[in-house]
């Protein structure tokens, strides 16, 4: 994606009350080529705060379009943000709310820890891993609300664009497609809510899957096991779909990565190895970084500069394979809004955290109120908070702050507060959305959670939450 005009806009994050100096800095950049050549910027010390200050840099070649394949950045995003709002009014409906799935280093021990990077490069808005399956390799989207890891097999009937070879059973002496009378083919039943059409024709029929999401997209094919690598461990006889008619918005990716909570999610499958923890740390930035996906409880291999703090995991078996925590309060800028999200689902899927409306629209006046002196900009896709911050230097952003049960507050990376749609800074919106009733259920989205290391403990119950700089390239 060509810009015309490369900019790396730096906003002061004021956190009001507080410990510390109560600053912190969000560095946002719009575009790639000022990624690959980002220089240390400029700061000053003032009154306890370290300022940033606005640089712009020319984007060299001239003048660019601002156009990929014939669509603008703001036509991609929309694109982008469209599915976001369509998978959560998928996982509405499966929670039961209202409308409507070469690490650098081997790990010490039982724990492996996989590459997270940004899926940019792949045109999606989410974060891949890249695993070895039979021989070969997927760079799968890593999903913490599916049951079940599929990746797209060849021959293909019908398949998503995607970047790099399919994966070939015919390949792999260790692949071999479930049966129907197969445990695993029960539990692919229990997880989607499918009693019907699981099986094919033949003496020995094979167990058939499908799975269908609410913007349109879906993945079918037949349940199969084969050796999975991950940074060292082989895990033999994994579970996944081999699908072989797959549609969505699943960019130049192999397919998800299952790590919700259900029997034939990978966290489930590697129970013995791994003791049913993982976590991940979600990178800033687009490229030159990854995080991490660490599968394992041993947190020396953490980078986190704050201490875990843990949250209780609501659980509730009917609900589908989602995390749940109670969120009991919401801070901006150091104020606190009165309002109560109740339970929410904390997922890797989701781009932008959605609020129920009461709390979006507390959350909103706050910090319309604490933004007043910038103007306001027209609203974008499902962001309807938005301002035109062109001919600003320095911006001064409050801070926001999630508060769940036991006082746990977890305070969003600078980066995640605001999204920026436009590359002049023209159009910059609060990186949050309203769901469109009560009765849905809130989701954390990806967005919020860069930079911080998210753990989930399903034998413990429990949701740690640390601050971590999640840049390991």
């Amino acid at each position: 994606m060509a810009w015309g005009a490369c900019a790396l806009l730096l906003l002061l994050l004021v956190l009001g009350a507080g410990g510390g100096g109560g600053v912190h800095c969000l560095e946002v950049t719009r575009s790639r080529r000022a990624l690959q050549r980002r220089h240390h910027l400029r700061s000053r010390a003032e009154s306890g705060a370290t300022i940033l200050e606005l640089r712009h840099h020319g984007g060299g070649g001239g003048g660019g379009s601002g156009k990929s394949g014939g669509r603008s950045r703001e036509e991609e995003l929309g694109g982008l943000f469209s599915s976001d709002a369509a998978r959560v009014s998928s996982l509405q409906r499966r929670a039961g709310g209202g409308s409507w799935a070469e690490d650098k280093a081997a790990a010490a021990a039982a724990t492996g820890r996989v590459p997270v990077t940004s899926g940019a490069r792949l045109r999606t808005l989410n974060y891949v891993a890249t695993v070895g399956l039979g021989g070969g390799e997927a760079t799968v989207i890593v999903d913490t609300a599916s049951e079940l890891t599929w990746v797209q097999c060849a021959p293909c009937a019908s398949c998503h664009d995607q970047q790099g070879p399919l994966f070939d059973p015919a390949s792999s002496p260790s692949y071999a497609v479930l049966p129907c009378n197969s445990s695993s083919c029960d539990a692919l039943q229990v997880a989607t809510g499918s009693a019907a059409g699981a099986c094919g024709g033949g003496e020995q029929p094979s167990c058939s899957y499908t799975l269908s999401y609410r913007d349109g997209s879906y993945s079918q094919g037949v349940l199969a096991h084969d050796k999975l690598s991950l940074a060292g461990e082989v895990i033999d006889g994994f579970v996944f779909g081999c699908g072989t008619s797959n549609q969505g918005p699943f960019g130049g990716t192999s397919g998800l990565m299952g790590l919700g909570r259900s029997q034939l999610s990978l966290i489930s499958q590697t129970m013995d190895q791994f003791d049913g923890v993982f976590s991940y740390c979600l990178p800033l930035k687009e490229s030159e970084s990854s995080g991490s996906l660490v599968l394992g409880d041993d947190t020396s291999v953490y980078r986190n500069s704050t201490p875990i703090v843990y949250t209780t995991m609501v659980s509730d078996p009917v609900q589908g394979p989602f995390y749940f925590v109670n969120l009991t309060g919401i801070t901006i800028g150091g104020q606190e809004v009165e309002s109560s999200a109740g339970k929410v689902i904390v997922d890797s899927g989701t781009i932008i955290t959605s609020l129920v409306p009461s709390v979006y629209n507390a959350v909103k006046a706050e910090f319309l109120s604490q933004f007043a002196e910038y103007p306001q900009a027209p609203g974008f896709s499902i962001l309807d908070t938005c301002f035109n911050l062109t001919g600003f230097r320095e911006v001064q952003i409050p801070s926001l702050k999630f508060v769940f049960e036991g006082n746990v507050e977890v305070e969003v990376d600078s980066s995640g507060v605001l999204y920026f749609v436009s590359s002049d800074s023209s159009q910059v919106c609060l990186a949050l959305a309203s769901l469109k009733s009560e009765y849905e259920t809130s989701i954390i989205g990806n967005y919020q959670q860069k930079n911080l290391r998210v753990i989930f403990d399903t034998l413990g119950s429990q949701i740690g939450f640390a601050q971590e700089t999640c840049d390991y390239i």
